[in-house]
């Protein structure tokens, strides 16, 4: 059906349908839902969804506070729903687990931007740590570069609280912590770090999440997905187990202790 002659079989306005289609349209009536439901004879289970849904669209999660951080399309839009979250990082301590001020001590490198901006960004990727309070929260499989671990960033106290907090998250049932050692040589994550977000109804696809230096990539197409399920699956493979990675920590939470 054409846009005309939908909006005018269904009664909705011209501008709003086109708006719906679009993705433009901020707020939904329910009126207008109903009777485009109607008109494309959706049964009924599928129109209570969309219900749940046009009223999940009405409340703003916290980062909308922060789309200056962000962006438009913001990661905790996806972090909130996912059953799983599989991640690689080579250079840093995952964003998901680190300490305050390890994470200001990041945002402070190379004096690239004001204090006023670091604290904001500080203030947000705590706000992402909350998921792990959920009472269904996320299933967490994290491969850390054993760099990542000896990288002195914001000093010897700021590392040994962080990776002391790594630690005990790594106690947590629903996190899994891998160590990722020098001496596994090549593999397939060299290209950098991801995420690969898995939400629990299997029709919802998993997304790749690529944080860069210039923007943040959304990677949604079935080859992509994997690609990387290929890459984080050959990094697990070849990391230490959860009980040595947890020693491994530990050894290098000891060698900050001593000198």
């Amino acid at each position: 059906m054409t846009l005309d002659a939908a909006a005018k079989a269904a009664g909705v306005p011209r501008a709003t349908l086109g708006r719906i289609e679009t993705a433009d349209a901020r707020r939904l009536r329910h009126s207008d839902l109903d009777s485009l439901a109607d008109l494309y004879e959706v049964g009924r289970q599928e129109r209570e969804a969309m219900h749940r849904l046009a009223q999940q669209a009405k409340e703003r999660g916290w980062w909308s506070k922060y789309k200056d951080v962000f962006g438009n399309r913001a990661l905790p839009d996806w972090e909130i729903e996912a059953s799983m979250i599989r991640t690689f990082e080579g250079l840093t301590i995952p964003g998901l687990f680190q300490t305050p001020a390890y994470a200001a001590a990041v945002f402070r490198a190379g004096r690239a931007l004001p204090e006023s901006e670091v604290e904001r960004r500080v203030e947000a990727r705590m706000y992402r740590r909350e998921i792990f309070n959920r009472i269904d929260p996320p299933h967490m499989m994290a491969v850390i570069d054993e760099g990542a671990l000896r990288r002195l960033i914001g000093g010897r106290e700021v590392m040994r609280e962080q990776l002391t907090h790594l630690k005990h998250l790594a106690l947590r049932h629903h996190i899994d912590i891998q160590v990722l050692p020098y001496e596994a040589g090549a593999h397939l994550a060299l290209g950098g770090p991801f995420s690969i977000l898995e939400f629990p109804d299997p029709k919802d696809l998993p997304i790749v999440y690529v944080g860069t230096a210039a923007d943040d990539l959304f990677l949604e197409q079935s080859d992509e997905i994997e690609r990387y399920t290929v890459a984080f699956s050959n990094v697990q493979g070849v990391a230490l187990s959860t009980a040595l990675s947890a020693e491994f920590i530990d050894d290098v939470l000891k060698s900050l202790e001593s000198e």
